[in-house]
């Protein structure tokens, strides 16, 4: 199955993420940039570097995208997530703001 077209920033934040690409992956966020991860909000680059280490690249997760949806400023991705923390079907939600991602949203999908 083809995976569905995923706009910009959003299409390379998903790359950085499967090539485990730290800086990539902090990079993509501006400057006021947050997670918030099953109602666990991470405010800045500090907070979401460590949540990322333990949880999210450190846990050697990948994401393969099932269904994009853009809404304005918001692109949802639905796919499959695998890790050494978690696994499963999620939602994740970025609000875009120009080139960077503002917030990123993850749900059950």
């Amino acid at each position: 199955m083809a995976q569905p077209a995923v706009p910009e920033p959003v299409a390379s934040f998903i790359d950085a993420v499967n090539r485990h690409d730290d800086q990539a992956f902090l990079d993509a966020f501006g400057t006021d940039g947050s997670v918030d991860d099953w109602g666990r909000v991470f405010p800045d680059r500090e907070a979401i570097k460590a949540w990322s280490d333990k949880e999210f690249l450190g846990a050697d997760g990948v994401l393969t995208p099932e269904e994009v949806t853009v809404d304005g400023d918001r692109v949802t991705v639905i796919g499959d997530w695998r890790s050494t923390h978690a696994n499963g079907r999620s939602s994740f939600a970025f609000d875009v703001d120009g080139e960077r991602i503002a917030r990123m949203t993850i749900r059950e999908g």
